[in-house]
């Protein structure tokens, strides 16, 4: 990883838990079971990226770029997405570990949450138009003057958001669902 431009190229259990690395630019590069936990990874651009089977627990990516980046079967607790450069912000996640993660104010249209938890991260400010939550589990996740146009809840579970503070137009929820629609208002549905 010492190279500046890394094109096409595959990092495989690959260690590097509390390290900085900075300035670096990853294009088409696949990561497999790499431990990134605690690294710090400030103003890196990763284009066309897949991350497979990773640990970025509390990974900092303060000024890098995501484009394109997938993220499958990875656990990525606690990591500040909000922190990424916003433009091309792009990304995917398929059966993750997002819990504690933060996407605030992000531009995230037709992004894919599938099969992950998402417990606890805040979708405040953000603009999710078009995008699916796929069997995701929303525990305690927080949407807050959020973009929830065109949204597909329809397999999401233990959500709670307040349809007052919230753009919903068009949004689809599955009439289990509703009942975290309503949960502001205290009332009992049976």
């Amino acid at each position: 990883m010492e190279e500046l431009v890394h094109d096409n190229k595959v990092f495989e259990d690959i260690v590097y838990a509390d390290k900085l690395v900075k300035g670096r630019e990853f294009q088409s590069c696949k990561f497999k079971k790499c431990d990134f936990s605690n690294s710090n990874f400030v103003h890196n651009k990763f284009l066309d990226c897949v991350f497979e089977g990773c640990n970025l627990t509390m990974m900092k990516l303060e000024g890098s770029t995501l484009s394109n980046a997938e993220f499958k079967n990875c656990k990525i607790l606690g990591v500040n997405f909000s922190e990424c450069q916003d433009f091309l912000f792009s990304v995917a996640f398929n059966n993750c570990m997002l819990d504690y993660a933060s996407f605030m104010g992000k531009k995230m249209v037709k992004t894919n949450f599938s099969h992950s938890s998402l417990k606890e991260v805040s979708f405040s400010q953000a603009n999710l138009t078009g995008s699916v939550f796929e069997q995701t589990d929303l525990n305690n996740a927080v949407f807050s003057r959020t973009d929830l146009t065109s949204v597909n809840f329809i397999t999401a579970y233990n959500y709670t958001m307040d349809p007052e503070i919230n753009i919903l137009k068009k949004a689809s929820f599955s009439a289990q669902g509703v009942a975290g629609l309503l949960a502001k208002y205290n009332i009992k549905i049976v």
